[in-house]
């Protein structure tokens, strides 16, 4: 009679997945929070880890960490993504959770992975059983709490925010990848040649998970091929076209957007340019860089030169026409136009600065020079009485006149610069205000 055998299947899991670390010690980066006598790795060594927001782009350990705090709390893992999962989900666990603490006398840490998808009943639902112990609670989330999570929840849970890995620390994930035998890719004894390893380095972009998938994906195209090695070339085809970092209408997105912005006000045509390809490359709307161009028109030029504002426009209209081809090229014509136009603020400055003054002051009385008067009645009441129509004075301006309720009288909101047009505009106010002072002392002024 044959003995039986067993055939022991190898271990099919992703790469990033069997490379996974199971203790601080094989743990990548995050040193600001992990390093040697840090409060949060002596909270996790002692086990007595609270409740936790961990915020870092893809692949930079939030899961890992969340697995590694529940060893060392001896607590039992349970995790749920927010992409899927939905109240009726929550409540399942946390009742999971309360028979293990009053049965067995085991914590609970619940994972809430992509936590920001989560509305705010759904995240209220942690609320209570934070409070009463029930979990320990753990967020994940590549977006901004302070704008994707309730308020209760950050006072009940510290807030940690995990970095891009470093390449000197991606550079050991890479080496144990291809020389551990057991779990990664050490028996396929693979060549990567200096040239490719810092191209797949600079691939993975501070994400451990990408670079193992990129790794195995190239290990796999070589041995299909029967070779060993992995060269620059081959992984330039496995990734024909690689997108910069971007999420549209998340965190990166506004820090691009913000990055052009500030780079258009700064007068840095290059840097302009550079933010706004990087957000074309990323999948971004050239129409929401037209409107930004806009709006920086009149904050960031206003009548320094009004040529910026009409130079926008037609940017936006050149791309409403023709198409992204040619529309994107009019955008960045403009983008480069506004960045080394000359720079004002003067007009953003007087518009808020009123606009606040006519919320917080009275209702002033329109003065009567310059109430309509239509009919007979309002003529005599005094509607219009001594305006001076200012075509018929001297240089078509009635010195002296005044037109700001009597209660603002001599006040000046719009402080032109001494930049681009504005600085004639400033030489117009001067030499308005001499001419309404020889009124006031000649007995001609209104005030």
């Amino acid at each position: 009679m044959n003995s039986l055998s067993f055939d022991f299947q190898p271990d099919v899991r992703p790469l990033a997945a069997r490379l996974r670390p199971l203790t601080l010690a094989d743990y990548v980066g995050q040193q600001h929070l992990l390093g040697p006598g840090t409060p949060l790795k002596r909270a996790i060594e002692s086990g007595k880890v609270t409740s936790l927001i961990l915020w870092g782009p893809p692949g930079t350990g939030k899961t890992t960490l969340a697995e590694l705090i529940a060893a060392h709390a001896d607590a039992c893992l349970a995790k749920i993504s927010a992409v899927t999962a939905g109240v009726k989900e929550i409540r399942d666990e946390i009742a999971a959770a309360k028979a293990r603490l009053y049965s067995h006398q085991q914590r609970t840490l619940l994972f809430v992975d992509e936590v920001h998808r989560f509305n705010k009943s759904q995240q209220d639902a942690f609320l209570p059983h934070i409070e009463d112990g029930t979990i320990i609670f753990i967020g994940a989330t590549t977006e901004n709490p302070s704008f994707s999570l309730n308020n209760a929840l950050l006072s009940r849970a510290r807030v940690c925010i995990l970095k891009k890995i470093e390449a000197s620390e991606l550079q050991k994930v890479l080496q144990r990848a291809l020389s551990d035998v057991e779990l990664g890719l050490g028996a396929l004894q693979l060549q990567l040649d200096d040239e490719a390893a810092q191209f797949l380095l600079m691939l993975a972009d501070g994400d451990a998970r990408k670079l193992l998938n990129l790794l195995e994906l190239a290990s796999e195209a070589v041995q299909s091929e029967g070779s060993k090695h992995i060269s620059a070339a081959l992984l330039k085809q496995l990734v024909p076209r690689q997108l910069p970092g971007f999420d549209n209408q998340g965190d990166m997105f506004y820090d691009l957007i913000s990055a052009f912005h500030k780079s258009v006000r700064g007068s840095s045509a290059d840097g302009a340019l550079y933010w706004y390809c990087r957000i074309l490359e990323g999948g971004g709307d050239p129409l929401y860089v037209a409107r930004r161009l806009l709006a920086i028109a009149s904050e960031d030029i206003g009548n320094a030169d009004p040529r910026a504002l009409t130079i926008a426009l037609d940017a936006w209209d050149t791309y409403s026409r023709v198409g992204p081809a040619e529309g994107e090229r009019a955008i960045a014509q403009a983008a480069i136009y506004l960045a080394l136009a000359p720079k004002s603020n003067a007009v953003y400055s007087a518009f808020n600065q009123m606009r606040t003054l006519v919320q917080q002051q009275p209702a002033y009385e329109v003065p009567l020079h310059l109430r309509n008067a239509p009919t007979k009645l309002l003529k005599e009441m005094g509607h219009g009485e001594s305006y001076r129509y200012a075509h018929n004075e001297a240089g078509a301006y009635a010195a002296g006149e005044r037109y700001l309720p009597a209660e603002l009288a001599g006040q000046q909101f719009y402080q032109p610069s001494d930049r681009g047009l504005e600085k004639q505009l400033q030489e117009k106010i001067k030499y308005l205000q001499m001419l309404d002072e020889q009124a006031r002392l000649q007995g001609k002024s209104r005030d």
